[in-house]
């Protein structure tokens, strides 16, 4: 099973929504470019959208609002 540093996730990012939101949005890119290239999916988007995010490849850009926030 996946089960991925939640912590080193949330370092850089002020909620888990930002988090969940930012991932899916990241799973979505990789799936359109690889329909793009007419390519193979071998493993799950999502599995390497967080894989992204953990090795900092892809940062999460949240909105001034939030990232002055500090209620969590």
């Amino acid at each position: 099973m996946f089960n991925p540093d939640l912590k080193k996730m949330l370092k850089n990012v002020n909620s888990r929504y930002s988090l969940v939101v930012g991932t899916a949005k990241r799973a979505r890119e990789i799936r359109d470019e690889a329909i793009e290239k007419e390519q193979p999916i071998d493993v799950k988007t999502v599995s390497t959208a967080i894989d992204d995010i953990c090795e900092g490849k892809y940062v999460i850009e949240e909105p001034e609002e939030l990232k002055n926030h500090n209620g969590r």
